[in-house]
Order: C-alpha cells, then sequence, then structure tokens
C-alpha cells in the first residue's frame, strides 16, 4: 500500500547511475524522510533492447533494494519516451507537426499518439511489466507513461487525420450533422465525404473555429485512450494496485481536458512548476492546488515540482530562502497527501542536466539537501492530516472547452486570456483566505453560497441551464464578460450578448468595444478598468458602476439582477485590482462567504478538515513575523508546541500548521 501519512519523495533514475552509487541513494533517502519514489519512467531502451527481448535484471535490482530499505516504488510505464530502434522500425510512428514536418526522435515524447505500432509497442510492455511485478512488495501504484501529452499533444500525420475522422464519426454519425455543428456553410467548407476532412494544418487564413474546438477535443481523447488502454493492461495483471498519471495543472500547459481524464484515475497525481518571471507565485501555487484538489474530488498527490531552479525557462533561477518549504508546504494545505520532486540526484548529463533535485550536484553539504531533510521531518510530523478535506462555499467555473475556445484566432481581442482572467479574480479571494473549489459548468453546486464564472465563453445549454438555475434557486452567481457567448459548437448565441445569462443577468448588449493594449477607462465608483467595455442595456438588472469616460460613458459596466431567489452580477469590464478587490468582497460578504480566518497581509491561510480536528496551514509569505488568533488548546504539528493565549506567531517566511480539535 501507499506509505501512510503523507508520502514523500521523486523521481528515480538510478539507470543514469553505476550501481555503486545505488545504496547511497537509498542510505540517503532514509536520512531524509522519503517513503516513495517513482521509477523507470525513462528506461524503456534499457528494458527491452531489441523488439520482444527483455532485460529486467538493472530494475529487479532496484526495486529488491527499495524494499529492503522500506521505500515504496511508484512504478512506471516507460511508454514517454520509446526507444530508437523503435522508431528505425517504425518511422511513421513519429509525428508531424502543423505545417507538414516530420520530427526525428532524439528526445522523449516523439510519438504519435493515434499510431497503431506505438499502441502495440507501449501495451506489449506495459503487459510484460504489470505480469512481473503485479505482487512485487514494493510495488504500491502503477505511474502510467509520464505527462501526457506535453510535447506531442497534436500530431497531423496522416494516420491521426483517419483517427480524426473516425473520432468525428462517433460524435456525429453523420456528415449533414458534422456540416451544421462546423457552420461550414461559410467559405465553401461544405463537406461531401469524410475523407475530405483533415487536421486544422497550416493554411492561408484563419481556419474553422469549431473545427479546430473538436481537434482539440479530439487530441486530448487519443491520449487519453492510450492511457485507458495501458491501465487495463496493467489491472488485468495486478487489479488491486491503483494507477495514475501525471497530470500538468500549471501555466505552461492546456492541452488536455483533465475533466475527462480525472474520473480515469484510481488516484489523481499533478506536476506542478513556476513560472519564473511570476513575482508571487505562491497564488499559482494555491490555484493549482485547489484545481486539482477540485479534479481529485478530494487528496491527491504532487508528483513533480522542483527544490530549486528548473532548465527549460529562459531564466532559471534557484529558490530562495523558505520557498522550498513554503511551496511544498502550500501544496499539503491545498489537498496534497504526497509531495514529490523531479528528481532524486541530479543529472550529470542530458537535457535536464542544470534542473534542479533533492540531492544536488553539490551533494549533501548544501542549503537544498538541509531543506530537503528538514522537509522530510515536516511531513513526517503532519502525517495525520492525510485524508482529510478542504471545505469551501465559493466555487470558480473552469473548462478546457472555453478555454480553447476563447483563445482561438479572430476573437474581439487577443488581449483577452482564460488563465489571466480567472487568476485574478481568484487572486483577491486568495488574499482574504476565502477557500475555493474548482466546478464544471455542469457540476453540482448545492454546496456552495457563490459561484464565479470570470471567462466561460462557451457555454453548453446544459452548463447554462445548471449556472443559471443556481442563481434562481437562491445562489449568487457572478459572471464576466464575453461569457456565454457561443455554444458547445462555438456558435454564437444569437439576440445580444451575453448569450447564454442575458436572462439572468438581467443586461442586453449589442456592441462590444475592447480596449487597445494599455488603454483604460474610469469607473463613476472610482478606480479604472482595462481590457473590455461594452454596450450595456438594463433589462431588469441596477447598475452597480458605470464607465466614466472612454467610448461608452454614462454605460453600467458593473450591474446587480435579482434573479428568482438568488442574485446574478455581471462585470461587463475588468477592473483593476484594488476595485475588483473591493467588488468580489462586496459580493462575498452579501453571499454569506467568511474567510478562513482573519489573517494579518502576507499571511495565507488554509482549512483542511479532519474527523475530529481542524489543521490550518499559515504561510507567511511576508518579511515579518505575524500572529494569528487560533483556539486556546491548538497545537502546532510541526514545533509540537502548543498555543499561548489563542495566538500563534509565524516568522517571517515561514510556516505554522496548527491543530484545532473539535467537539
Amino acid at each position: 500500500m501507499i506509505p501512510e501519512g503523507i508520502a514523500y519523495g521523486g523521481d528515480y533514475n538510478p539507470e543514469q547511475w553505476p550501481e555503486e552509487v545505488w545504496a547511497e541513494d537509498v542510505r540517503l533517502m532514509r536520512e531524509a524522510g522519503v517513503n516513495m519514489v517513482s521509477v523507470n519512467i525513462f528506461a524503456w531502451a534499457l528494458l527491452e533492447p531489441r523488439e520482444g527481448q527483455y532485460d529486467f535484471s538493472r530494475l529487479d535490482k532496484i526495486l529488491a533494494l527499495l524494499h529492503e530499505n522500506g521505500i515504496a516504488a511508484d512504478l512506471a510505464t516507460p511508454t514517454a519516451a520509446p526507444p530508437a530502434w523503435f522508431f528505425r522500425e517504425h518511422p511513421e510512428a513519429l509525428p508531424v507537426d502543423k505545417d507538414g514536418r516530420r520530427l526525428s526522435y532524439g528526445s522523449r515524447q516523439t510519438f504519435c499518439p493515434s499510431s497503431p505500432a506505438y499502441r502495440e509497442a507501449a501495451l506489449r510492455i506495459a503487459r510484460v511489466l504489470g505480469e512481473r511485478y503485479a505482487d512485487h512488495p514494493a510495488v504500491v501504484m502503477w505511474h502510467i507513461h509520464n505527462e501526457y501529452g506535453c510535447h506531442n499533444a497534436e500530431c497531423y500525420c496522416e494516420t491521426s487525420a483517419e483517427a480524426f475522422r473516425d473520432w468525428l464519426r462517433s460524435r456525429y454519425e453523420d456528415l449533414d450533422a458534422l456540416n451544421h455543428a462546423w457552420g461550414t456553410t461559410f467559405w465553401s467548407q461544405w463537406y461531401y465525404d469524410w475523407d475530405e476532412i483533415i487536421p486544422p494544418r497550416a493554411t492561408g487564413a484563419v481556419p474553422n473555429p469549431t473545427h479546430q474546438l473538436d481537434w482539440r477535443r479530439f487530441c486530448s481523447d487519443a491520449l487519453l485512450s492510450l492511457y485507458k488502454a495501458e491501465r487495463e493492461v496493467l489491472r488485468e495483471a495486478a487489479p488491486s494496485v491503483p494507477a495514475t498519471t501525471n497530470f500538468m495543472v500549471m501555466f505552461a500547459f492546456d492541452a488536455l481536458d483533465y475533466w475527462r481524464w480525472a474520473p480515469e484515475l484510481d488516484i489523481v497525481s499533478n506536476d506542478h512548476y513556476l513560472r519564473s518571471t511570476d513575482p508571487e507565485s505562491q497564488v499559482d501555487i494555491a490555484l493549482s492546488g485547489d484545481l486539482v484538489r477540485s479534479l481529485a474530488g478530494g487528496p491527491w498527490l504532487l508528483m513533480e515540482h522542483s527544490t530549486g531552479a528548473v532548465n527549460w525557462q529562459p531564466v532559471n533561477r534557484a529558490k530562495g530562502p523558505g520557498e522550498l518549504r513554503r511551496n511544498a508546504l502550500g501544496h499539503v494545505a491545498r489537498g496534497a497527501d504526497g509531495i514529490a520532486y523531479f528528481q532524486w540526484r541530479a543529472a550529470k548529463a542530458g537535457a535536464e542536466q542544470w534542473h534542479s533535485a533533492m540531492l544536488p550536484h553539490t551533494g549533501t553539504d548544501s542549503q537544498i539537501w538541509r531543506d530537503v531533510v528538514a522537509l522530510g521531518a515536516d511531513l513526517k510530523a503532519l502525517a495525520e492530516v492525510r485524508g482529510s478535506t478542504s471545505p469551501a462555499s465559493v466555487a470558480v467555473v473552469w473548462d478546457w472547452n472555453a478555454r480553447w475556445a476563447l483563445e482561438l484566432p479572430s476573437q474581439p481581442s487577443e488581449s483577452v486570456r482564460y488563465l489571466d482572467m480567472v487568476r485574478s479574480w481568484y487572486e483577491p479571494l486568495w488574499r482574504s483566505g476565502v477557500a475555493v473549489d474548482f466546478v464544471h459548468p455542469s457540476a453540482d453546486l448545492s454546496a456552495y453560497r457563490l459561484v464565479l464564472a470570470p471567462a466561460l465563453y462557451l457555454v453548453d445549454d446544459e452548463g447554462a441551464e445548471n449556472l443559471t438555475g443556481f442563481a434562481s434557486g437562491g445562489g449568487t452567481l457572478v459572471v464576466g464578460f464575453h461569457s456565454g457567448a457561443v455554444d458547445a459548437n462555438c456558435h454564437i448565441r444569437l439576440g445580444g450578448y451575453p448569450g447564454a445569462f442575458r436572462e439572468a443577468l438581467g443586461v442586453g448588449t449589442d456592441e462590444l468595444f475592447p480596449l487597445l493594449p494599455g488603454e483604460t477607462v474610469t469607473l463613476d465608483g472610482g478606480g479604472t478598468a482595462s481590457l473590455w467595455t461594452e454596450r450595456v442595456r438594463l433589462a431588469g438588472a441596477d447598475a452597480v458602476a458605470s464607465y466614466g469616460d472612454g467610448p461608452l460613458p454614462g454605460v453600467p459596466a458593473v450591474t446587480r439582477h435579482t434573479y428568482g431567489e438568488g442574485v446574478a452580477w455581471y462585470l461587463a469590464t475588468h477592473p483593476d485590482p484594488d476595485t475588483l478587490a473591493a467588488l468580489l468582497d462586496r459580493i462575498r460578504t452579501e453571499a454569506g462567504v467568511e474567510p478562513v480566518r482573519r489573517t494579518p497581509e502576507g499571511v495565507e491561510a488554509v482549512l483542511r478538515r479532519g474527523e475530529d480536528a481542524d489543521y490550518l496551514f499559515l504561510i507567511n509569505h511576508g518579511d515579518r513575523q505575524a500572529e494569528v488568533e487560533v483556539s486556546a488548546e491548538a497545537t502546532d504539528l510541526l514545533s509540537g508546541k502548543p498555543a499561548e493565549d489563542g495566538k500563534v506567531t509565524i516568522p517571517a517566511g515561514d510556516v505554522v500548521v496548527v491543530r484545532e480539535s473539535r467537539g
């Protein structure tokens, strides 16, 4: 079984080192408190030197060594990096880019997701691994593939084209339905034969938006089918061993619809890396953690993050004092029951030789190593937190289909970016200490008082009815500009904007006036706005703020509408951060939403709820110590010290985790 308490470890790649190093590795793992590592992720070429010829001697030794030292193995199928011999025998399995260039092997994930030869080879190695190690005492979880779609989310070859057509046949059944869904009477794009349909390759003008959207859906499903196929092979061999694959819910990746993926995983795992140019990356950690926890429906595993610098951004800077600890415990606060890094020992060769690790190039006489050992002790002290939940009364609507559609070409403004919009609404809630879940538009919303839809450009009828029904039933719904504009086929909802939400919001818009880069308008209640304005007509709603100048002076910019038993707000522009924060603070206060705990500025407060106790994570991102009120009998789990006079002190840049008994 997965180790009790909080799992701790990282990617372990002993095949990159001589065997005499391995004993030192496990000794140091035990010193650091490591209890689980991922192995075999990129070892295909060594396991299967020729098709159907296997050498498991190295992996046998590694798994035995780990087990002897009490370290569990998350055993990977090595299918993210097929060996060179495979591509020499099957060059047609190499991916083709949008411009028609067939890529070469020589890195990782250089295969076409629709390739029959790749699928056959991947399932063969997965089956052999499953049968050999199904009952191995070290193996507690299957790690299927690695970061699906990271480098090959889209392949435009003829094999992919055939698979795309099959996917479309399943979705639409007949060409008339497809032509209607795609609006192919525009620009003479009508299809009379399935074989006329190709992937949205490079072309002279803007491709059909629904064609592009269905392509993104297909590409996500094509990779999901590979995951499910490997999972089924492993289930046949070892039905009691759970399976996972590492998502990438982070700023740089949007290729997969994880709402479709998450139900297929026994345990949801995620990789998360920080953007080097983000001055407040702690907000990104929180947003990602809340989204992954929402996908999982509870606790999850952080499969990869970094102890220090990565190697793939323009400038790769090491983490500052205390940052390793704050980052890791920030993920635990948001529901992670496991903390792991890429990787255990820093590589001396290969493409990621400048990526940080738990054991850096310098060795144990290093700050990273001291921080890694200290974190191991922290996680051991937090063992009882495992399995606890994270209650929230606010939900933020997140949909990959809406993200893909919003960022297609030929929008009213290319400056409107999905993640930027969601983060701009999420951040004020984070600063206020308000607990947030993320939800699909069609999710059950009965647990929430307040639902925010910052950027729901595309919404299907079911999702629109669900959200407006939430408001009419007594909830508070807040909708951002350009939401509800198109249906599931990317067709504009006629009759005025914001489309699907006009009635619930009590407004109608007949014309959009997006702002130029750097352009702002004033708001009559104070503050400014950017990115977007639109000519709003009130149809039952009240104006809360109007434009003071710009293209639409005096026109409502923020509205409030009593709808059924609830309230629906509309933000027809993008207020500056302080104005947006004040507005959301007003809205959530009216909705009866309170923060987890009142804290000084710079102190993040996050709650996990156990069976008989609450666990309050207090993370001080500031440069001075702070005090927070807690229950009289509270205890800091990390230090073991009881609270004094109902207060705890959080040193600058540090973390305190308070246990507060209930009942």
